[in-house]
């Protein structure tokens, strides 16, 4: 397995390209956005000066790393010649389900199709091809060329061997493969997606305020970040995505997104990306300042 095509240059789809060709293989990176494709391209040069001002990278290593990196924009071109794909959109499943249609009709018969899914049924995924057996979940985490944990999903009909393969891969890219069954959210998002939609509940209900929360967290959990600050950092409409995926799946109203998180995500109050979420980002700012919304 040598030539990867990963298909999305967001902030997964850019770490794990950049995963990939640090590694040896020949990636193509697809995006219908060629301006997405250009600022891929200068954030993985910049993760890579970040890895070489550490000595963790040398600057022939970095070269290499770029060298093995093509873009495209148009899919049928992209992964025509791919031994594996990686899709790595957005965490929409009408969305997904045409791409998986289109990599069936133009990847090779014999290539594994891989989603970046967080949450949304590998089955389900599979039955839009004709390859199910060949189809798996590899969920990345970011940032991918930091964070060591690959859950690799079996959808109810993948084969062992592709299984064994995505494990024996991730190892290669220097990962530590977990490999799940496929149920909604799996095991990373079933138990972070409670866990973070009960701090919001905790704010919401006035039990403590967000520094509070995430204090006692880090504090007394030993938590690296507060669980606020995680979902921040997620992406609130990506928490309240995940969420919903398991309130519909399982039908049990204790996954049911908390009505401030519903709120903030209409409001457009997204977290980091956003500028603003339970805190507040400025450019250039490491500061963790709580959002003006949640100061009494």
């Amino acid at each position: 397995m040598q030539q990867i095509a990963v298909i999305g240059a967001g902030t997964m789809g850019n770490g794990i390209a950049h995963v990939f060709a640090q590694n040896g293989f020949k990636v193509n990176l697809v995006d219908v956005s060629a301006p997405s494709l250009e600022k891929a391209l200068q954030t993985i040069e910049k993760n890579l000066d970040r890895q070489l001002a550490k000595e963790s990278i040398t600057a022939a290593v970095k070269d290499q790393t770029l060298q093995n990196i093509t873009t495209y924009t148009d899919l049928s071109a992209g992964v025509k010649t791919a031994d594996l794909v990686v899709e790595a959109t957005t965490e929409n499943i009408a969305l997904k389900l045409k791409i998986f249609q289109d990599l069936d009709a133009y990847a090779p018969p014999e290539a594994i199709l891989a989603t970046n899914t967080s949450s949304i049924s590998i089955t389900r995924i599979a039955a839009a091809t004709k390859r199910a057996g060949k189809v798996i979940g590899m969920h990345f985490m970011n940032p991918v060329p930091v964070m060591k944990l690959v859950e690799i999903i079996n959808g109810y009909a993948t084969e062992k061997t592709v299984s064994q393969t995505i494990v024996t891969l991730s190892e290669k890219l220097g990962k530590v493969p977990c490999v799940v069954n496929d149920y909604p959210g799996f095991i990373a998002n079933r138990i972070l997606m409670p866990m973070i939609n009960e701090a919001i509940y905790s704010l919401y209900e006035g039990v403590a305020n967000v520094a509070e929360i995430d204090t006692v967290m880090k504090l007394g959990m030993a938590h690296p970040m507060g669980p606020l600050q995680l979902a921040d950092f997620i992406g609130l409409d990506v928490c309240l995505s995940i969420l919903n995926v398991l309130h519909d799946g399982f039908g049990n109203p204790k996954y049911a997104p908390c009505p401030l998180l519903v709120n903030m995500v209409t409001a457009g109050y997204l977290g980091a990306k956003s500028g603003e979420g339970f805190y507040k980002y400025e450019k250039g700012s490491k500061d963790l300042i709580v959002s003006e919304r949640f100061v009494k």
